[in-house]
């Protein structure tokens, strides 16, 4: 995990450099949106110029950690490649036509959305059904008259991916079976899906997505690493998943190049990520998240991403169905505050408190349940 850190770190802060200037030199500059927000034009109006598709950066370091560090015969290995590049592949082509025309608003919507849920539902479906699908063991503890009877339980992946945890809460929250392990995989997709595009939205300030991943993937990396040891998940009553330690490998790589991006991405920002990082780092969030039965777990230390996705759904539900109100001087929330007169390193740096907030809270759900 350390070495997977320390590579992506290292590689993003030594290609930093060639990777900026190659982007102004293809003139990536960041488009502002003015649809909703004219007054967005005034208040980033310097970051215009700033090259975009920084996420190449990351991606592209992370993918040489897989390679040197990771079990190439697991399956996480797999997914996570297949999905780095397919999700990279997908903001990279949202990023080019935004380049490409300057007004454009890139890629469709929908279209987009439906790509992303291709991509969570082939995931979700081989995790169930998959030939080489994981399979875990579901411990639990009962004390009698001072003696400690341990049960366990090995899970087929069908049992594994139908049976869902709740942060604090002593074992299963709910398991389903059969045919509603449909709707399980619709489940998640929603999860993939949806933390793919909440960390979307929350890229819109400098270093706000990246400081953010870099807390929630901590507290995914930590559960991935105890559940990948048998006796150390049984101390803790908790979902032993065998294999899971790619997981946290591959989540410590995302650690360490979202930092070695801040070196660049922090205010005032020399790159952005562009939806070729953010559309990527969220839907690995998503999907470590579905391979951990971890789902609330991110829901509780992703709540700035939950947060920001929520704001911009409120914004446009009140803007259709009460006359065209709006609930927020601007959407996502993190627009809002800078309405209201914050400095934007103020909304940064308070948005990255609350997160550390959220993830020490999930980090002491381990032993409280």
């Amino acid at each position: 995990m350390l070495l997977a850190a320390i590579t992506t770190l290292l590689i993003t802060i030594a290609l930093g450099p060639y990777v900026i200037n190659r982007l102004y030199a293809l003139k990536t500059g960041q488009s502002i949106r003015v649809e909703d927000c004219p007054m967005l034009v005034e208040l980033h109006k310097k970051k215009k110029s700033t090259p975009t598709m920084g996420g190449v950066l990351i991606l592209c370091s992370m993918l040489i950690s897989l390679i040197l560090w990771m079990d190439l015969k697991s399956p996480y290995t797999g997914i996570f490649l297949v999905s780095t590049l397919y999700l990279g592949f997908l903001g990279g082509w949202d990023d080019y036509l935004k380049m490409k025309h300057k007004n454009s608003k890139g890629l469709a919507g929908k279209k987009k959305l439906v790509l992303q849920v291709i991509l969570a539902l082939g995931v979700g479906g081989f995790l169930i059904w998959g030939p080489t699908a994981p399979v875990a063991k579901l411990q639990t503890h009962r004390i009698e008259q001072r003696r400690v009877n341990a049960r366990s339980e090995t899970l087929s992946s069908e049992q594994l991916m139908g049976t869902y945890f709740l942060p604090f809460k002593k074992g299963a929250f709910f398991k389903l079976s059969g045919g509603l392990l449909l709707l399980g995989l619709v489940f998640s997709a929603f999860v993939i899906t949806g933390s793919s595009n909440a960390v979307n939205l929350t890229d819109g300030l400098d270093g706000l997505a990246a400081g953010t991943i870099v807390m929630s993937a901590g507290v995914l990396a930590l559960f991935a690493f105890l559940s990948n040891n048998l006796e150390i998940s049984r101390y803790l009553n908790i979902l032993y998943i065998e294999g899971s330690g790619e997981i946290a490998i591959y989540l410590s790589a995302l650690i360490g190049a979202c930092l070695g991006f801040l070196w660049y991405n922090g205010y005032p920002a020399q790159v952005f990520m562009g939806d070729t990082g953010s559309l990527a780092l969220g839907g690995i969030l998503g999907i470590a998240a579905v391979c951990l039965r971890r789902e609330f777990l991110l829901a509780l230390c992703g709540g700035v991403f939950v947060i920001e996705a929520l704001s911009v759904i409120l914004q446009v539900l009140s803007y259709k169905y009460r006359n065209k109100k709006r609930v927020f001087l601007c959407a996502p929330l993190h627009h809002h505050f800078e309405f209201r007169g914050w400095p934007e390193t103020k909304v940064v740096l308070r948005f990255w408190i609350i997160a550390l907030i959220l993830a020490m809270i999930g980090i002491i759900s381990i032993k409280i349940q």
